[in-house]
């Protein structure tokens, strides 16, 4: 089943159950999948680009987040974390931060790097290898800890 047919389903239960904030996730993710389909010509988007969508508006909700957190908005904040518990809920499971030291320990092996100069070659092959199962931001520090 595609992420559209999933959202729509959702949608239906979250109309009758009268449940707001999912309903409010739910229709931004369904104009994001129209936009990405409309943006490409009306061509079919892969599970890819879904996956990278549904990333890029989780990735808006926490930084959101962590703005209205810092001026003390907790009912802004609210809305945020609602949103962003329903988007994760389409996202493929994130790699705990151990798990994502032991496969970056393997990359940095495998491209030779030693030093935070090679964080460049380390993070490209990571950034590939990792997609959808790790924020980019997770990598980059769990990067930096281990070639310092």
């Amino acid at each position: 089943m595609s992420l559209e047919q999933k959202v729509m389903e959702e949608m239906k239960q979250a109309m009758k159950a009268k449940d707001e904030a999912t309903l409010r996730t739910l229709r931004a993710i369904k104009a994001g999948i129209l936009l990405e389909k409309t943006s490409e010509g009306g061509k079919e988007i892969t599970e890819a680009d879904e996956i990278k969508m549904l990333q890029k508006m989780a990735k808006q909700r926490r930084d959101s987040l962590d703005i209205f957190e810092k001026q003390n908005r907790e009912d802004l904040a609210a809305k945020e974390r609602e949103e962003l518990a329903i988007l994760e809920r389409f996202l493929p499971r994130q790699m705990s931060a151990d798990e994502l030291k032991e496969v970056l320990k393997g990359i940095i092996t495998q491209v030779g790097a030693n030093s935070p100069t090679d964080m460049g070659k380390v993070m490209g092959v990571a950034s590939k290898q990792l997609a959808g199962q790790a924020d980019g931001k997770a990598i980059s520090e769990a990067v930096k800890q281990l070639l310092s």
